[in-house]
């Protein structure tokens, strides 16, 4: 079975918050019958027990999916191609609240629909028929191919250093120096953090690179960045801590090999955006992600870098059809980025658990904000 790394609980919903509820909740008056054939959406009802597609066959394109979660428990939906790579995907969405994907799919095949209840396992899937074959496009529109390019290269830059931060990082633990492994492992995440979409792709290259320790399931084994992170900042190195480490380069050289085959379109450029500002309101914001060093203003600021990169390589699309939406996008990222600067600490952050609740509130109703116009871009770029 394959598993995938799980998301926790983010803050807003803890809190009840139904800003949240507001942001991120879309219409859902359009008729599901023969919704794919139509072209219209695509109705999931998820439940705790149940992931009730309206259609399991549509024509290659642009896909829409508007989930509805009727359950008690917070669920995600996902679209798999062949070996669980993600085509696209919605993580957090609470009871009672709408959200929508829209996905390019090019290519005729198998695919795969889960909904995980919990956000945990794998998933209730269902089959799903993609028939026919469309050009993508990125092909078909020089400004789609250039952001698609422009967001590869950065990509490649990122996972380039990231191949070799890791590999010093890794040099250090097996050394046994661990005050330099400590001081190298928030800088060395930064690469990572920044492409995380990219990396989720990938079967259970995310999990076995990035899971967390509360995130485990039965019989999966702890490795990667956080196992390395308990082993430094709380139990001290283990006997098999270089083992963890020789595997956490090898995760990642494959990371990179992959990466480097993988064809993105501009709408995995919009939904990779929103997602990293899903992972900083899931991790980030609540301290979960980093919680045996509290360096999660590292990974906060990594994603929100990562979320700017996308944003920035379909600058150019979003500002001839949306000028207004590329004019608050950069409003609430400099308010995000403010809110951060006012906690650097010489070339870093603060640790999180040096933070008021009044500062953690001040930072998820910020990430709130910006998350609403970014749960836009998606449609805007598909039209």
């Amino acid at each position: 079975m394959t598993v995938r790394k799980t998301r926790r609980t983010p803050l807003a919903v803890l809190a009840g918050a139904t800003a949240l509820v507001a942001l991120t909740a879309c219409d859902s008056k359009n008729d599901t019958a023969g919704a794919a054939a139509d072209g219209g959406p695509i109705k999931v009802e998820a439940t705790d027990t149940a992931c009730a597609v309206s259609a399991t066959t549509a024509n290659a394109g642009n896909l829409t999916f508007e989930i509805t979660n009727k359950g008690t428990k917070v669920t995600e939906f996902y679209l798999y191609a062949e070996g669980d790579r993600i085509m696209g995907e919605v993580e957090n969405i609470a009871p009672g609240l709408n959200r929508r994907l829209i996905v390019e799919v090019a290519d005729a095949g198998k695919y795969q629909t889960a909904c995980k209840p919990g956000m945990a396992g794998n998933g209730i899937r269902g089959d799903f028929t993609i028939t026919g074959g469309v050009a993508k496009q990125d092909d078909a529109n020089s400004q789609k191919a250039q952001a698609t390019k422009s967001y590869a290269d950065y990509v490649a830059n990122n996972t380039a250093a990231l191949q070799d931060e890791t590999g010093k990082f890794a040099d250090l633990v097996k050394a046994g120096k661990v005050d330099e492994a400590k001081a190298a492992y928030a800088r060395t995440r930064v690469y990572y953090e920044r492409i995380e979409p990219v990396a989720e792709k990938f079967g259970d290259l995310d999990p076995a690179i990035d899971v967390r320790e509360a995130d485990l399931e039965p019989n999966q084994q702890f490795t990667g960045f956080h196992r390395l992170e308990k082993d430094l900042f709380k139990t001290g190195l283990q006997p098999d801590s270089p083992q963890i480490a020789d595997k956490l380069v090898t995760d990642v050289k494959d990371l990179v090999a992959k990466s480097k085959t993988m064809e993105l379109t501009a709408l995995d450029l919009a939904n990779g955006a929103k997602e990293l500002l899903d992972e900083v309101a899931t991790g980030k914001i609540t301290g979960e992600e980093e919680a045996f060093s509290h360096t999660d203003l590292w990974d906060f600021q990594a994603n929100l870098d990562g979320s700017k990169g996308a944003i920035t390589a379909l600058r150019p699309i979003l500002q001839v059809k949306d000028a207004a939406l590329v004019s608050t996008l950069d409003k609430e990222f400099a308010n995000v980025q403010g809110l951060l600067d006012k906690q650097r600490a010489g070339d870093g952050f603060k640790l999180y658990n040096e933070l008021s609740q009044d500062q953690v509130k001040e930072f998820a109703a910020a990430v709130d904000a910006l998350s609403e116009p970014l749960s836009k871009v998606a449609e805007v770029v598909s039209k």
